[in-house]
């Protein structure tokens, strides 16, 4: 996760204030919006470590990401590092790690799992800056554990039908089965795989047996 945070600040490092107003691959969102809700969830981690409520509302991230966007991009680097580094500090005291503790919307998890989601947010919104960094260049550790992580998020979902997922190495997976139907196969390239479970690809370049590509709902 530390190599991750410092992979993403030095690449963003190379941008300019005028970069950071552009476009992100998130609809809606500049990069600045990207940069500001990784800083601001770094906190929110905290939050939950320290048992506090992930985000006082809804409405109160929101304003928050929408108020950091425009900085320009010193403040921008320096947030998310020092709020990184706060993340750091909370993952190195004393807990007890095999606590239940609660994220936004009700999600509950082992307190164990929450430094895999922070390397999830800064993986993937690391991507959605749209700056050079792709799904392929991911850690293929992160890659496997995070396609196993969307394949259980899913699995037994009303609304996605059994499916099958292989990967061109020979790694499967098994998820959905509550929408009835199915087995659906769908095989490809790990990075498309997890593009698809993740929203960030349409589920183009899959091999798809037995069915349509499910429709995933939204994380």
């Amino acid at each position: 996760m530390q190599a991750a945070t410092e992979r993403l600040l030095s690449a963003v490092d190379a941008l300019d204030d005028a970069a950071v107003t552009q476009s992100s691959r998130l609809p809606g969102w500049t990069r600045g919006h990207v940069l500001a809700h990784l800083a601001r969830n770094a906190d929110a981690l905290v939050n939950v470590l320290q048992g506090r409520p992930m985000y006082v509302s809804g409405e109160a991230r929101d304003a928050d990401i929408a108020q950091g966007a425009p900085r320009p991009l010193g403040e921008q680097l320096a947030d998310v590092r020092e709020s990184a580094e706060r993340f750091r500090a909370a993952c190195a005291a004393p807990a007890d790690w095999s606590r239940t503790v609660e994220l936004r919307n009700g999600v509950t998890d082992r307190a164990a799992r929450v430094p895999f989601r922070r390397w999830i947010e800064v993986e993937l919104h690391h991507v959605d800056l749209g700056i050079g960094y792709e799904l392929e260049d991911l850690p293929a550790e992160f890659v496997e554990r995070e396609i196993d992580f969307l394949a259980r998020r899913f699995a037994g979902h009303r609304d996605v039908p059994a499916t099958d997922l292989t990967a061109d190495d020979g790694r499967s997976w098994s998820t959905g089965g509550g929408a009835g139907g199915g087995p659906v196969a769908v095989g490809g390239a790990a990075a498309d795989l997890l593009g698809w479970l993740a929203g960030r690809r349409d589920g183009y370049g899959l091999e798809v047996k037995g069915g349509a590509l499910p429709a995933l709902p939204p994380l």
